[in-house]
């Protein structure tokens, strides 16, 4: 019965989605504070455009 228990694999395979779904979520968050910045010069540099393009001459 303990040598049954020893080699019970149920649960495996959850930690190992768990284990893949934290990776994921690390790089996720390195990529987006690394590129935030970037992001968001790029939305600031957008949004100045279109103010310059609808503002009255």
């Amino acid at each position: 019965m303990l040598m049954n228990w020893l080699k019970d694999e149920d649960g495996q395979g959850m930690v190992e989605y768990a284990l893949i779904i934290g990776l994921i979520a690390i790089v996720v968050i390195a990529a987006l504070a690394l590129l935030g910045p970037k992001i968001k010069q790029k939305f600031e540099q957008i949004n100045n455009e279109l103010d310059k393009a609808t503002s009255p001459a």
